[in-house]
């Protein structure tokens, strides 16, 4: 038995809803993680990481206030201070990120998720 695709979804962010709109038009039904009320883990972020071949700053939202107001573009900080801080302010995070296949996507454009169904 597979395990169900999931999503990191923000249901204000357009985006975030045309590629959960696009997986139900495909017949899927993700399992959906509002990771703004429900922020992942360490692990879960580490292990997005790992699926994405990808560091913290590529999955970040670095126009936001809080990535400035927080130093985040401080070459000093590494992995773990900017996991940590994607954990404390969950809005960080880029969105949305599809799991599924054990592999992961980002869903900017929506149809990037296609290639891990």
């Amino acid at each position: 038995m597979t395990e169900a695709p999931r999503i990191f979804h923000n249901p204000r962010c357009s985006k975030s809803r045309q590629t959960l709109e696009l997986l139900q038009q495909k017949g899927i039904e993700p399992v959906i993680i509002r990771y703004l009320e429900t922020p992942p883990t360490e692990q879960e972020l580490l292990h997005i990481l790992d699926l994405l071949g990808c560091e913290p700053r590529e999955i970040m939202r670095t126009k936001e206030a809080e990535y400035r107001e927080q130093g985040l573009d401080s070459p000093e900080l590494n992995r773990t201070d900017l996991i940590q801080a994607m954990i404390k302010t969950p809005k960080l995070i880029e969105r949305p990120i599809v799991l599924a296949n054990g592999k992961a996507a980002v869903g900017r454009p929506p149809e990037n998720v296609l290639n891990i169904l």
